[in-house]
């Protein structure tokens, strides 16, 4: 990564605004947390500046309360949690600025933390007003980036305040720009590429940009059936986007001039109805009834995505292979994170659900990475540039 990060300047005795992602799933009956993985992710950008004097404030979001108050989305579980992780007392502001707030942020001592109240709160912070972005750089001498989920979004706390303080990546942002850079440039062959979710749409960039780079690309999820459509199945009343059928024939026929095993389902779970009580059954991609639906990759796909996986020394996986929220059609997607922890490949997880399925099955942490940005890191391998990491200081050549 060519930015300058938190090891290449001084923060003792600073004020560091650190814009973390802290945006973190909520029981929706209790309002616990139910996965503090982004809280952990940021704990060595948090330890690094505390353990050197810093005055770290926090900052970031929580939910779409868009622009006002939400009470359910306040970040006082999120302190908690972290307090108890990082093993010292976090202060939470009442509100992201505002006179308190500044008195907040100036009385801090060195090694202190301070968190301010979900950004989101305020309508400024998704429209990147300026004079927000002014009054939140105010509240500091440093800003450190360490949101990755969040570098695709061009807000006020991302872009806004690096115009008016020296501004750097933290240690997750880092790592993340660090794997997936690694990943476009020199991946270990065969290189393959798996990919669901419910929309083509979302995976044009990657799938385009990493043509010329992967081995073999194996697509399950929703996405599937317009695949399928645009080969002539017929898929039921399977979500398709009728207006990327071209697109995807394209990228097969792209895929076969380039040599790589661009590979559909065999077979598919179907289900009458999209609920836990649907009647469901596998069929073959040429018996799929009219009335009927893809829920999720059949049992012969699983065995045909695991051997060409089983080949790889390179996955990268973003997009379930069914509607996984419904357990009966998750086990495509289970199979798949089962088998990618049984490979010695290097394994990459692309954020967003993919990253909650394996962190929910407990098998995260035999994933060689798991990115914390979904929609962040297909845009990084879609050859986009990420507002929130450009809006950093560069590395002095």
């Amino acid at each position: 990564m060519n930015k300058l990060t938190i090891r290449d300047i001084e923060v003792s005795g600073k004020r560091v605004l650190v814009r973390v992602d802290f945006n973190v799933p909520l029981d929706i009956q209790t309002g616990a947390i139910t996965d503090d993985s982004r809280i952990r992710a940021a704990l060595p950008t948090i330890k690094y500046l505390t353990d050197r004097g810093a005055r770290v404030i926090l900052c970031s979001h929580l939910g779409r309360p868009k622009g006002k108050v939400v009470e359910q989305l306040r970040l006082t579980v999120v302190a908690q949690r972290l307090s108890q992780i990082l093993g010292q007392h976090i202060t939470v502001a009442n509100d992201s600025l505002g006179p308190e707030v500044d008195k907040a942020a100036e009385s801090l001592k060195a090694g202190q933390v301070l968190l301010l109240e979900n950004i989101r709160f305020h309508p400024e912070e998704e429209a990147n007003d300026d004079a927000f972005a002014r009054r939140l750089a105010r509240l500091a001498d440093i800003y450190v980036n360490d949101a990755f989920g969040a570098c695709h979004r061009a807000h006020a706390s991302i872009v806004g305040v690096p115009r008016y303080l020296p501004a750097v990546a933290g240690l997750l942002v880092e790592k993340e720009v660090n794997v997936l850079e690694g990943l476009l440039a020199s991946p270990k062959h065969p290189f393959a590429e798996l990919g669901g979710g419910a929309k083509v749409s979302d995976k044009i960039g990657v799938l385009k940009n990493t043509m010329d780079k992967v081995d073999s690309i194996l697509i399950g999820g929703g996405m599937a059936a317009t695949f399928l459509k645009a080969k002539g199945y017929q898929v039921g009343l399977s979500l398709v986007e009728d207006d990327k059928l071209e697109l995807a024939a394209r990228l097969m026929d792209d895929a076969a001039q380039q040599g790589v095993n661009l590979m559909l389902p065999a077979d598919v779970v179907i289900a009458d109805k999209l609920s836990a009580e649907a009647e469901s059954k596998a069929v073959s991609i040429e018996n799929i009834p009219p009335d009927w639906r893809i829920v999720d990759i059949g049992p012969q796909t699983v065995k045909n995505f695991s051997a060409e996986l089983r080949k790889c020394r390179t996955i990268f996986w973003n997009g379930p292979m069914g509607i996984y929220e419904i357990a009966r059609f998750a086990k495509g997607t289970q199979a798949m994170a089962r088998l990618l922890t049984s490979l010695k490949a290097t394994t990459i997880i692309g954020g967003g659900s993919t990253a909650e399925v394996v962190t929910a099955m407990k098998l995260a942490d035999k994933m060689t990475f798991v990115s914390t940005g979904g929609g962040a890191s297909l845009r990084f391998l879609g050859g986009e540039k990420l507002p929130g990491v450009e809006a950093l200081l560069n590395k002095k050549k």
